[in-house]
């Protein structure tokens, strides 16, 4: 998988969150948001990558994973979203509602209206959602 596949997956998943918020499939549509910012973090390691060179082996086997608090170390842009929450407290509530997804939700059933909502607000918010701020650097 490249960059650009990662890209169009983030906003795939988006895109299907939003039609099973719409229909009510809430737990569905939680798991695909916080899977959505896993894409675009990983589309952003891979942005980092040169072509024909080979990455690195210790890099490549930690980026194999779904914690976006560790996607966002290994990403490297730690310093830039300590800047941006400095700056955007919005956003720092974002993050801090968004550090908390887990692949582990897709085993949950009992996500509620407001907690999808919720999250899909933080992913996608223009202003100091979570989404638009990776895709900066993407």
């Amino acid at each position: 998988m490249n960059r650009t596949e990662l890209q169009q997956l983030t906003k795939i998943r988006v895109r299907e969150a939003k039609v099973l918020l719409d229909n009510r499939c809430y737990a569905g549509a939680y798991y695909l948001l916080g899977y959505a910012l896993e894409c675009a973090f990983k589309s952003y390691i891979a942005k980092q990558t040169r072509k024909y060179d080979f990455p690195d082996k210790a890099l490549a086997k930690k980026v194999f994973t779904h914690d976006l608090n560790e996607l966002l170390k290994l990403s490297g842009l730690s310093v830039e979203h300590q800047k941006e929450c400095r700056i955007n407290r919005s956003f720092e509530a974002n993050w801090t509602i968004v550090k908390d997804w887990s692949e582990e939700s897709r085993y949950f059933n009992a996500i509620t209206k407001n907690q999808a909502k919720e999250l899909r607000s933080v992913v996608v918010s223009r202003r100091s959602g979570v989404l638009p701020w990776l895709q900066k650097w993407w």
